[in-house]
């Protein structure tokens, strides 16, 4: 100790707060990564060398001159030699001078351990830094070397007294003091040159990561280049003070200022490197091999540095004042008990904080009463609630500026054009290249040009059972920062929500509205039987029935009885039909080619069929329920076609083309016209779309989809197509 109360406080402060993070750093570090590979193990451990380092610094301090300070002096010579070293060789892992073999630096021989990495890759960083790694590693090792076996680092009684004699040396200057400073000044620049220029990254974010993490590895390197240069003006004074023979032995308390001063920098210089990189790491995940910051990791890192700091005054304080052993013991012990109770108090208030986020997906959709209420045909009850979740979802949880929600697959009818935060109107491109990068890759999400997909810089694919569902959109956070891993779960886990909670609503509200529609048909054609017969028909076989009563059969009675006959023959002919086609006697494309050549002859001038085998021949083994549904779906596309299709001009032809193929992801019907198109037919009947609307409903039930467009040329083509998974349903 100096003796200045105020200096000694504040180096030791400054030695327990390093000690506390290092060790806490280099421990999470191990303990959270994703796979521990040598680069985890040797991150975490230099971190936790340098809090053993500082552990001999505040036993020094806290001993005093006492005669254990001996022991931590020779102790703490180990770790400062290793963490330059151990700080460039673990910039060069992380620039990807081992790429993704890094995991293979060290392998087991017949003969031992041998190192292999410096000698393989040929990439430009390889080239550059090839040679220095292998002379600073050699460095290391000596400087190792002579501190064990050669003696070669002077007492702390000889450095105090400015003894270096006994040390072996060249011109007078010990040979460790000699060759430590180029050692240090070598590797921490070479640690800011490998930083500046690394190797591009191979996991999901990691240029953007290495991009923003960089100025704070930068201001590390620079912290501790600072914290070296101080150490060889130390070591040059000691050298120069020792050459000149000026000896400090009767007057220690003359230089224990100058050399607490020096302490108290030189440590606060590592400290500042320690802050900057816990930053890095816990900002950018860089050492912990995930792909995705963590906010939950940060949270924990802020809360360290808390602790680190408070302890590290309090108890430097109780040993700076002399208040003794058992008060500092104690003092230790109420730090840690009022620690755990914030800890414990900030954990029920992110608790809180996190259900009131969580409130507007769990509250009720009233999905009920929107059922129950007789909403009109293609109106979803249920879209203001969706935009409501998504837009909490991006505000409150994600603080993202903008986000694309789209639906694929069978779930893509039910759930209409892209939800959009905030609402406005974007035109998306076509996003079947994302949609295949998000199906083939095993990432949580992709990177996306914000020119090109309305300022969405992420894709993230939503997944259930039945494959990908949809795919959610983000664009950069209002903070400019990075998303976190919790953050993409949740936005993926609430994409695939909105997308199941709004395909079923409208799922079950088109069902509602098809048995409304159903029961009104039936109750229509029950009242016009009723009045028909009542009025119509009963009233002539009456009559019939008097002139068969007065004379012989007569003319005028066949007639009437024709014409009753006629009239009932309508009335059967109105209603519908309950019977289903004989699909399962002929099978899906015979009983579909029948229905068109015996109900729509007329309505085309030519039809023509392209069925693959493969695709006919699966046709059958669909089950008869299933088989029904996609009979109905294609002739209710004919039907549209032959109504809707032909144009004004009566002499204009009109072609249907039918086609059925098998693909990997299933069969696949095509209904496709060369009439008017889409928008004609919708300008000309207003109720069109409807039946196809129920019948996609009817194909999303049976696991499969109905999408409309226009054709290639003109027209429109109808398709239809049913997974493998149902196809191959018993």
């Amino acid at each position: 100790m100096t003796g200045s109360i105020l200096l000694d406080w504040a180096t030791m402060a400054v030695s327990l707060f390093n000690t506390v993070l290092a060790l806490w750093l280099g421990l999470t570090v191990i303990l959270v990564a994703e796979r521990r590979t040598w680069g985890i193990w040797m991150a975490g451990g230099g971190l936790l060398t340098g809090g053993l380092f500082f552990v001999s610094h505040s036993a020094i301090l806290g001993h005093g001159l006492a005669w254990g300070v001996e022991l931590w002096w020779q102790v703490g010579w180990l770790p400062v030699i290793a963490l330059p070293l151990a700080w460039y060789v673990l910039t060069l892992w992380y620039a990807g001078f081992w790429g993704d073999g890094g995991a293979d630096l060290i392998f087991w021989h017949r003969w031992g351990f041998i190192l292999t990495a410096p000698f393989t890759g040929d990439s430009r960083l390889h080239r550059r830094q090839r040679p220095w790694l292998i002379l600073t590693a050699l460095l290391g090792a000596g400087l190792a070397g002579l501190l064990v076996f050669a003696n070669a680092l002077p007492s702390f009684w000889q450095i105090i007294q400015l003894d270096l004699a006994a040390s072996p040396a060249v011109g007078g200057v010990p040979l460790l003091l000699l060759a430590y400073p180029f050692y240090v000044l070598l590797c921490i620049g070479l640690s800011i040159d490998v930083l500046r220029r690394p190797e591009p990254a191979t996991r999901m974010m990691g240029d953007l990561a290495r991009l923003r993490a960089r100025p704070w590895l930068v201001a590390v390197s620079i912290a501790l280049l600072l914290a070296s240069l101080l150490v060889v003006v130390v070591m040059a004074s000691v050298v120069v003070s020792a050459r000149a023979g000026v000896v400090y032995f009767r007057s220690l308390d003359s230089i224990a200022i100058g050399v607490g001063l020096f302490d108290l920098i030189i440590s606060a210089l590592i400290g500042a490197a320690i802050v900057l990189l816990g930053q890095a790491i816990v900002s950018y995940e860089l050492f912990a091999g995930r792909s995705l910051p963590r906010r939950g990791f940060f949270r924990h890192w802020r809360r360290a540095v808390i602790l680190a700091a408070g302890y590290g005054v309090l108890v430097g304080g109780s040993f700076a004042l002399r208040l003794g052993t058992i008060y500092s013991l104690l003092l230790t012990v109420v730090i840690m008990v009022g620690f755990y109770a914030l800890l414990v108090w900030r954990s029920f208030a992110d608790r809180e904080r996190a259900m009131e986020q969580l409130r507007p997906f769990v509250v009720s959709q009233r999905l009920y009463e929107s059922l129950l209420d007789a909403a009109p045909a293609g109106v979803s009850t249920s879209d203001v609630d969706v935009q409501t979740i998504l837009r909490a979802l991006c505000e409150d949880v994600l603080g993202a500026r903008a986000a694309y929600l789209l639906a694929l697959g069978p779930s893509a009818p039910l759930i209409g054009p892209p939800l959009i935060y905030p609402d406005r109107v974007v035109n998306l491109p076509p996003l079947a290249d994302v949609v295949e990068q998000v199906g083939a890759s095993d990432t949580i999400c992709i990177p996306l040009e914000p020119a090109r997909y309305g300022d969405a810089t992420w894709a993230v694919g939503l997944w259930s059972e039945r494959g990908l569902i949809g795919v959610l959109l983000l664009g950069d956070k209002r903070d400019g920062g990075l998303y976190t891993q919790e953050e993409i779960e949740i936005a993926r886990a609430s994409g695939e929500r909105l997308i199941d909670a709004q395909a079923g609503a409208e799922l079950a509200r088109r069902l509602m509205a098809l048995q409304r529609q159903r029961l009104a048909q039936s109750q229509v054609v029950d009242q016009r039987a009723r009045r028909v017969l009542h009025d119509d028909v009963l009233p002539r076989l009456h009559a019939a029935l008097l002139t068969l009563g007065g004379e012989p059969a007569s003319a005028e009675t066949a007639s009437l009885l024709a014409e009753t006959h006629r009239q009932v023959a309508d009335l059967l002919r109105d209603m519908p039909t309950a019977a289903a086609p004989e699909v399962a006697r002929l099978g899906l494309v015979e009983a579909l080619r029948q229905a068109v050549e015996e109900e729509f002859r007329r309505a085309f001038d030519t039809v023509t069929w392209e069925i693959e085998p493969e695709a006919e021949r699966k046709a059958r083994a669909i089950p008869s329920l299933t088989a029904e549904v996609l009979f109905y779906a294609a002739r209710e596309a004919v039907r549209n076609a032959a109504r809707h299709g032909r144009p004004g001009d009566a002499e204009q032809p009109l072609r249907l083309h039918v086609e059925a193929m098998w693909r990997d992801a299933g069969l696949e019907i095509v209904v496709e016209d060369d009439g008017v198109g889409l928008e004609a037919a919708q300008r000309t009947d207003e109720s069109g779309g409807q039946g196809l609307a129920l019948h996609s409903t009817l194909m999303a039930v049976v696991g499969g989809a109905l999408a409309v467009e226009n054709g290639l040329d003109r027209g429109a083509r109808v398709t239809l197509t049913l997974p493998q998974s149902a196809v191959d349903t018993d």
